[in-house]
């Protein structure tokens, strides 16, 4: 009964927005799957979780250290092109603006900013409270 209540008002108060403006409300999906860019199937934290979303800024030419993360880390590209290669299963795949990155777990990869601008990502992370989710190879 909540859902659909939220719902009925969701769709009311776009409605409302697209009426108080000239151009309508445009939403375009960028992804949806059940498997990240390991094929690793998208599994939910039992328990509290903590969510933090970060921007990088990565300069252009630079090679970000072996690593890997223990919770789900999503990264959306902004600007710039990024290139991870993943050592465990030597798949390597280049992002570009508007790419949609949902990142291994618990597989060691590595990235370079490829081309001759900057790398921007919004990265989100979804982790245990207080824990970290990067880990760098030693």
């Amino acid at each position: 009964m909540m859902t659909r209540s939220l719902t009925i008002a969701l769709a009311l108060s776009l409605t409302t927005l697209h009426a108080q403006q000239s151009n309508p409300v445009v939403v375009k999906q960028v992804v949806t799957t059940s498997v990240n860019s390991s094929g690793q199937p998208i599994i939910l934290p039992r328990g509290d979780a903590q969510l933090t979303v970060s921007v990088y800024d990565i300069p252009a030419g630079a090679n970000l250290p072996e690593h890997q993360h223990p919770f789900p880390r999503y990264g959306y590209v902004l600007a710039g092109n990024l290139r991870v290669l993943n050592t465990d299963t030597a798949k390597e795949q280049d992002y570009k603006p508007g790419d949609f990155i949902l990142e291994a777990v618990g597989q060691w990869h590595k990235a370079t900013a490829t081309g001759t601008e900057p790398v921007r990502l919004l990265v989100i992370d979804i982790v245990e409270p207080g824990k970290t989710n990067t880990i760098l190879k030693q």
